[in-house]
């Protein structure tokens, strides 16, 4: 992991001011969880690692703070939700910021290039492992176009994160901030291992999320243990389109296509064609 000067952390002011009045802001009743994965208490040097709302919040809540105000800060807000048994994950020791390496030292083409190369068939699977990455072969495909400009990437994402709370798909999630220059690096800043039975450093993880923020519009909405949900601003409208992203998606989250949709062309025009929501779990 690169190692940098100590730098000023904004979740320092949440510590004495739960509630961001001296950002600009008025937040829910809710605490800052540190480096140690607990919530922070008196005489502890952990560092700030993230804040959480104390409850569910509901429609409305990631547009009202992903603001200008929070932004400027260094903060991003971002949805957290828990699962039976896994209520609230994030208190519980959960991440793991020091394991994780900077993204800045990653490029997005040679991190796909080697996940695409974990994940293609063996070629004594014969005809039915090619069938699963068709209409590509064993050799990386490449980066796929950029999607046509749409609408806004921030509304995309308020818009997406209303559906999910609106739908009960995200049934009880928690606002969280975190200190991040962009949505992308949110998993990687608070060190969260959701996909660690695929891939330990999530940087890697956050260095895709970059480049498809960059051609897609794409921008983190809601994590969960092992789950990321992703507004898309600007999708591929085409299978054509879509299948070079279903191969990156395939690349990034395997567990897709291998417990889901069961090959590229198939999750290309059920989960990426048109889609505004790219969602992914790990087992």
């Amino acid at each position: 992991m690169s190692k940098s000067a100590k730098t000023y952390n904004p979740l320092s002011v949440l510590v004495d001011d739960p509630q961001g009045r001296s950002l600009g802001t008025r937040l829910p009743p809710g605490a800052v969880i540190d480096t140690a994965g607990r919530r922070r208490r008196w005489g502890k040097a952990a560092e700030p690692l993230v804040w959480v709302s104390d409850d569910a919040v509901g429609v409305g809540a990631l547009a009202a703070y992903r603001s200008p105000a929070l932004a400027a800060a260094g903060l991003q807000a971002v949805l957290l939700q828990g699962r039976r048994g896994l209520e609230r994950w994030w208190q519980d020791r959960e991440f793991m910021p020091e394991r994780m390496s900077d993204p800045d030292d990653h490029h997005v083409e040679p991190v796909l290039r080697e996940f695409w190369g974990r994940v293609v068939p063996d070629p004594e699977e014969g005809e039915e492992g090619e069938e699963i990455i068709a209409p590509f072969g064993r050799d990386w495909p490449g980066l796929a176009e950029s999607g046509p400009e749409a609408m806004d990437p921030q509304a995309a994402a308020c818009e997406l994160a209303d559906e999910l709370i609106e739908s009960g798909f995200l049934p009880s999630p928690r606002l969280a901030l975190v200190p991040a220059g962009r949505p992308a690096d949110v998993p990687t800043a608070v060190g969260w291992g959701g996909p660690t039975n695929y891939e330990n450093d999530t940087a890697l993880i956050s260095t895709v999320l970059r480049s498809w923020e960059d051609r897609f519009g794409a921008r983190v909405v809601a994590l969960g243990f092992d789950e990321l949900h992703v507004s898309v601003a600007a999708p591929p409208r085409t299978v054509v389109r879509a299948l070079p992203v279903a191969a990156e998606h395939f690349a990034f989250c395997p567990d897709n296509i291998w417990q889901g949709s069961g090959s590229i062309r198939a999750y290309a025009d059920e989960a990426v064609t048109g889609s505004g929501h790219w969602g992914f779990w790990w087992d």
